[in-house]
Order: C-alpha cells, then sequence, then structure tokens
C-alpha cells in the first residue's frame, strides 16, 4: 500500500538501454570536479573562475567541449620574479591548479625578501627527511650509576667484636645485634654465643638464625639532601626519609652519618663503613662543616663577633670557627663553619640572638661538597675520596 506522498513524489527516470542515470541537459558532460565550488544555479556555470585574477574582478571565460585547464607540476620554477611577485598577472604565467584532497603541496621558495635564503617553509629542520623516513627520534635512558668495588684495607686476622662483625655484615645494628646474641641465634664456628663483647676475626664462620653471615662490601654514598626528608633509616611518624632517595644505589645496607634537619638541605653521607662514620661523627675528630645560613633580617657585625668568640647555650658554650658575609650587597645570607656535631646548633645560635633561620643549607662536610650534584640526587664516592676520608686527610 502506498500513501499520499510516495504517490505525489517524483520517480527518476532510467535510460532503458544501458540501465544509467539520466543526466540533466543543461549539465556538461566533462564535467570537472575542480569546479565543484562554483554555483550550479548560475546560467555561466560551464564558465570557469580565473582565481589569479581575483583582485581584479570576477573574469568567465568560455569553456570549450572537453577543455581542460593545463596542468602545471609543482616542482617547475615559479618563473621570472615579475612573474612570482604578480601570482600569475604577468604576461605568459602558468595557471594555477587547485590541488586535489589529500595532496600535500610543496611550498614555494621565499626569496631574499623572506628572509629564509632558500629554505622552503616546510623544511625548517636540516635532518627532518631522515627523520621522518625512520620515525621520532627515541630518546636514550639514563644509564644507571655503575657500583664502585672498593678495596679492603682490613686485617682478616684482626680481632673484631662479634656485634660489630653483624652490623657491618648489614643483618642489624650493634645494639640489635647485642639481643640476638643474649637470645642464643647466634653461632661461631658452629657453637652458639651468648656472652656479650665477644671477638671474632673474618676468617671465623658465623651463623644467624642458622643461616651464614658475611661481610658485605663497602659502599659509600653521597647525597645532596632536598627539604622535607627526615635523616634516619625508620620513622615511626611515617614522614619520608633520606633512605627513599638512595634506595636505588645498593642492596647493602646503608645509613646516614650523622643528622640533618628536616628543614635543613646539602651533603649528607650514607655508607655501612661502621669504622669511618665513627671518625667523622665523633666530636674529637672535629670534622669540618660549612652552612649558607639565610635569616630573616640584616646580620648584625656585634652579633657576627659573638658567634665567633662564643655564645652559652642549653648545653653549654658554642663557637663559629669563622663566620662572614656571603656577599656585601646583601647582609642576610651568612657563611658560618663549625666543628661541633650537636643538635641543631647553627639554628640554635641564631635565635638565640634574636634571628629566625628561612633556609639552611650544608655546602661542606669533612671534605665533601655537592658540586655538580643536583638537589635530591646522589652518586658513589670515588676511591679517592674513600682513601682520602680513611686516613683522615680531610679535617
Amino acid at each position: 500500500m502506498t500513501t499520499n506522498n510516495e504517490e505525489s513524489r517524483p520517480r527518476r527516470s532510467f535510460s532503458s538501454a544501458n540501465n544509467e542515470r539520466h543526466i540533466s541537459p543543461n549539465r556538461s558532460q566533462n564535467y570537472d570536479s575542480r569546479n565543484r565550488n562554483q554555483d550550479y544555479d548560475s546560467p555561466n556555470r560551464n564558465q570557469s573562475y580565473d582565481s589569479s585574477n581575483r583582485n581584479q574582478g570576477y573574469e568567465r571565460r568560455p569553456r570549450q567541449e572537453g577543455y581542460r585547464s593545463p596542468e602545471r607540476s609543482y616542482n617547475q620554477s615559479w618563473g621570472d620574479s615579475q612573474q612570482r611577485n604578480t601570482y600569475g598577472e604577468g604576461e605568459g604565467a602558468p595557471r594555477k591548479r587547485r590541488p586535489r584532497v589529500g595532496e600535500r603541496i610543496q611550498s614555494p621558495q621565499r626569496g631574499p625578501g623572506g628572509n629564509y635564503g632558500n629554505r622552503s617553509w616546510g623544511d625548517q629542520s636540516p635532518n627532518r627527511n631522515s627523520q621522518s623516513a625512520t620515525g621520532p627520534k627515541k630518546l636514550k635512558k639514563k644509564k644507571p650509576f655503575k657500583q664502585i668495588k672498593y678495596k679492603e684495607n682490613a686485617d682478616p686476622n684482626a680481632p673484631i667484636r662479634l656485634n660489630k662483625y653483624l652490623a657491618n655484615a648489614g643483618v642489624c645494628s650493634r645494639r640489635e645485634a647485642d639481643e640476638f646474641i643474649q637470645a642464643g641465634v647466634v653461632k661461631v664456628n658452629g657453637e652458639i654465643v651468648t656472652e656479650l663483647g665477644t671477638k671474632i676475626t673474618r676468617a671465623d664462620s658465623v651463623m644467624f638464625h642458622n643461616q651464614p653471615v658475611t661481610l658485605e662490601s663497602k659502599v659509600y654514598v653521597l647525597l645532596n639532601k632536598p627539604k622535607g626528608f627526615v635523616t634516619t633509616t625508620d620513622d615511626p611518624e611515617n614522614r619520608k626519609t633520606v633512605m627513599e632517595l638512595v634506595k636505588s644505589a645498593c642492596s647493602e645496607r646503608i645509613y646516614p652519618v650523622g643528622r640533618l634537619d628536616r628543614a635543613t638541605t646539602g651533603v649528607l653521607l650514607l655508607t655501612n663503613d661502621g669504622d669511618l662514620a665513627s671518625k667523622l661523627t665523633h666530636p674529637k675528630y672535629e670534622k669540618r662543616k660549612i652552612y649558607q645560613v639565610w635569616l630573616d633580617k640584616p646580620v648584625a657585625m656585634e652579633d657576627m663577633q659573638a658567634m665567633a668568640d662564643g655564645i652559652e647555650l642549653e648545653d653549654g658554650e658554642i663557637h663559629a670557627d669563622a663566620i662572614s658575609y656571603v656577599t656585601e650587597e646583601d647582609l642576610t645570607q651568612v657563611g658560618i663553619e663549625i666543628h661541633s656535631g650537636k643538635n641543631r646548633v647553627v639554628r640554635r645560635m641564631f635565635e638565640k640572638l634574636g634571628y629566625r633561620v628561612l633556609k639552611l643549607d650544608r655546602v661542606y662536610f669533612a671534605g665533601l661538597t655537592k658540586k655538580k650534584l643536583s638537589r635530591g640526587k646522589w652518586r658513589y664516592l670515588s676511591e679517592q675520596e674513600v682513601n682520602m676520608l680513611r686516613m683522615g686527610a680531610f679535617d
């Protein structure tokens, strides 16, 4: 059943001979798709529009039967400078062809006036063609640091305390080792040892929970500590620790030498060498530490002299070995050198005199600096640096 709309709808006529669509008699059989943007209802639609003369008004040219506009290669020269500057307005200038869909057009080369020389618009990179052929350039992955194996200078027959041996092996700390020894879980040469202070040699066989224990190789890591990290191996308040920054450095159990406040930045050494750590932190060795301090107001000369002479704090008198301005233009930045290892000693010295420390950075520690080491990054100490620390050559 058909509706009225279907009956009134005009039906398209088909040719009975070849079953092809009927083409309107007013439409040219040689329809060129390049003129599809013309108005098809215009009586002069068979005339082509010359876009080169758009600045002089519309110009219609009669189109002949079977006529095709001459196609010009884009690799062809643009002609002389007069024809190039007039974009086809000069006599004998070639007619521009509209690009087909999906066709890539090569941009013309600009003359000296364009300040590009003979380089085309699409060729801004000298290796553009090579990169497009091989794909995007792959970024090289940064190779991880190769762990340095340091030479051991210890005598294998020299006696060593059992708790220190366990600590140097990375099993636990010395205090925890004493508890394990008293609990009877440590064996030396097959016999259980429960007496504290027992000494052994590195050639002895040590078992911990029936597992063999061997001394770990020494590791020395220098870190440029950032702000907001606690200088400890484990924090009960679950704050970020410096161990998170060096977790990829080694598989051995290392720990920080000395302490830096959570807000203090700068040089920090981490190692599993207990003997060296003791020498660097014990007050009798007097290792130099240099800090750069940023304060809330300019520091008076009298206060700097007072810190050099000595200031009485809660835990005793403390004095700066050297103190000076970093620059003469900014009197709020001070460099101070001390040997003391007391907790928060630099901050407490300035707070005693009425200053508030805005920023504190340790730039030198026992001969080690953070030169060429970005904040939060670490590196292994060189063999020469380790030997200098062992010999005590750094003050």
